[in-house]
This record gives structure tokens, sequence and C-alpha cells, in this order.
């Protein structure tokens, strides 16, 4: 099997299936029972608190674990809006975001919040400039992605961090969820106040993430009960999944500018590859995008007939992001970057991961031109 999908989900590393296993069996006390499987079910908490902080040179207590990137990106988004709600109703985005925002952000907007969508150039990308002539006197809140889910655009947050901290009083969220451990970002340089994590995104289980709230970020919780989480998450932690993800993030971080480096040639081979074959449309920009993803686009051929083409090879792609994948529309972030419908509705969308090989990109151009060559024949 040759899974080119991994911007859906990853493969679990063998070592974190089997970290979670050994939690899950052996330390299954809940964290908040002062008995002595409890004792040892926190120390495991605290223990991966401490790495995760260790790994991304930030303080422990800035980790709030979470479910996931939906859950990361509602808690940020809602909570910060909630709490800062005195100090005005305006927050700025882009017109690209994931799901998990733009739908966080229309419900906000049912409740009376505006919000400015910034428009995006034919490359994905919007502009610090863009983001500085979008504020105004009662602007609470900038969430930007870092790296564009469906076609890979890196957007600037470095200079839109560095624009921000001019304004203290509007809070700084990124989601990083398609970022972490392919493209480099410094917390503190770049001046985030909120930044969203998906465990399943670098090889660990599903149902994990953490959400980082820097030190002095009020939120306003989303789920209430217990005190877990610095009270801004009640419920029991599921520390076997915060175990194993933070194994993963490990894992995923050793050697990271060899993996980039790695992924990068990969990419390049299948962008070369793609232009040379005439017929096919590469809607990832060459420079300016991460490193696993290649969008493109065979006018004409539906793009399920290509998934379920390439299955028959062995080799899983996609269309657009997983949580659209199954709506037949033609991709929003596509036609918010000006490419036509006729390109817009035919995308697929390859992703890659360290864990693929050279023999990979090799068997996927080979099946790719057959199904092609023999697509557009058939249609002609």
């Amino acid at each position: 099997m040759i899974y080119l999908d991994n911007s859906a989900t990853t493969k679990p590393y063998p070592e974190v299936v089997e970290a979670y296993i050994k939690v899950a069996t052996e330390y299954f006390g809940n964290p908040s029972s002062v008995n002595a499987l409890g004792s040892e079910a926190e120390r495991l908490l605290y223990q991966s608190r401490e790495n995760i902080s260790k790994l991304l040179s930030i303080h422990p207590s800035e980790i709030i674990f979470t479910s996931g990137g939906t859950e990361g990106n509602n808690m940020a988004i809602k909570g910060a809006a909630l709490k800062y709600k005195n100090r005005g109703k305006h927050i700025i985005s882009t017109t690209i975001e994931h799901a998990s925002v733009q739908e966080a952000l229309k419900q906000l907007e049912m409740h009376g919040y505006e919000v400015t969508y910034l428009p995006v150039d034919e490359k994905g990308a919007v502009t610090a400039q863009q983001v500085k002539d979008a504020i105004r006197k009662e602007t609470i809140l900038v969430t930007i992605i870092h790296v564009n889910n469906e076609v890979g655009t890196i957007q600037p947050i470095q200079k839109i961090g560095e624009l921000l901290k001019d304004y203290p009083k509007i809070i700084f969220h990124v989601d990083d969820v398609q970022g972490i451990g392919k493209v480099p970002v410094n917390l503190s340089t770049s001046y985030i106040d909120l930044l969203t994590v998906s465990g399943h995104k670098f090889h660990s289980v599903k149902g994990t993430g953490f959400l980082y709230v820097r030190k002095g970020i009020k939120l306003e919780p989303l789920f209430t009960g217990g005190s877990q989480e610095n009270q801004l998450r009640a419920g029991t932690e599921n520390v076997s999944g915060i175990v194993a993800m933070t194994k993963a993030l490990r894992m995923s971080l050793e050697n990271q500018s060899t993996k980039v480096t790695r992924l990068n040639q990969f990419k390049q081979t299948l962008i070369t590859f793609l232009n040379e074959l005439g017929e096919i449309q590469v809607n990832t920009p060459i420079e300016g995008s991460a490193p696993h993803i290649v969008n493109f686009s065979i006018p004409g051929v539906k793009p399920e007939v290509m998934v379920h083409a390439l299955e028959e090879h062995n080799i899983y792609v996609s269309t657009k992001s997983a949580c659209s994948s199954k709506q037949t529309s033609a991709s929003r972030i596509l036609l918010e970057m000006g490419k036509p419908n006729r390109i817009a509705k035919h995308a697929i969308r390859v992703s890659l991961s360290s864990q693929n090989t050279e023999e990979d990109i090799q068997a996927f151009c080979r099946a790719i031109k057959e199904i092609v060559t023999e697509k557009i024949v058939i249609k002609r």
C-alpha cells in the first residue's frame, strides 16, 4: 500500500501505538483521583506536559490538552471572543481557513460579532499589510491558518505576529494543524498567543491534540465541570492518548530539517512530473508552500474517478480536505485563489509524510501517467 493522504491523517508510529496500549492497560487510573493509580496517571500527564514544553520551548502551563484540531480551534476562537467581548466584537481572518475555523466564526457572527475575511492572492496567501489595514479600534482577535490544508500555502505568520505585537489588545491565534513538524514556527518570536495542534497529523492516535495558550491570555471555557487543564477544559484527560501524542511529537521533530529536505525533494519530483504531463494543472504554488502537499487538477476528469482509479494501484490520495472530501462541489479554497470552476471542481490532493519513499513517488508517477492517458483518450 502507498499512502499519500497524510494531510487527512497519518499512520501512527508503531512505538506510539505501543505507548498508548501500555498506558491504557497499566496506567488507566483517573489523574484526578487521589489513589495510587490516579497518582501514576497524573505523573504521566505532568511528564507529557513537561516534555512537550521542552520540545517547543514554552512553559508547561501554556499547554492545554484537547481532542484535536477542531476542538482546539473552537476553544481558541470562541474562548477569546467571549472573554474579550467588552473590548470589541471585531475579528480578522482569511477566506481560506479550515472548516473548523470558518464555522466557528460563522457561529460568532450569529451572536453579533463582525468578521473581516481577508482575500488571498493567486497563491492562496495574504499579507501582513492586509491585516494591518483591516484592524479597527474594536478588533480583538486575528485568526489565521499557518499551512493551508488543501494546497499547502504558507501564510506569513512571522510578519503578522511582528505587526500585532504593536497591538497588545489583539489576540493572535494560529491554526498549525498542518504545519507542525513540517514548517517550523517560533512561538516567541512570532508573538503568537494561541496555537492549535492535532496529534493525528503527525503520527499519533486520533482524538489527541493541544492548544498553546500564552501566559497572560485568558479564555472563556467551552466545557465546564471539573478543574482540569487550568479550568479551561473540564473532563477526564485522555492520558494514554496524551502520552502517545507526546512520543509522536518527539519522533516527528527528530531530524526535522533532514525530513523536510527529503519531502521537498519528493514534492519537486511530483510537480515536475505533473507539469510535464501537459493535461494537468498544478494548483500548489512552487514557492511559499509546505513540503508535503501537492494539489493538482485534471479538467474534465472527476476527482473521485481518479481517486478510485489510483486505489486499483493500491495508492491512496484524496480530493479536498477530509472533512469536505465527500462533497462534490468545487473547492472553495481554489475558487478563492481565482481558479476557474473547471479547475476547482477537479482537484486532487497528494500529501506526503516522512514515511514515504522514493519508490512510492515513482509508483505514483507511473500510475497517474497510465490513468491520465487512459482517461484523456476516453474523454476525447
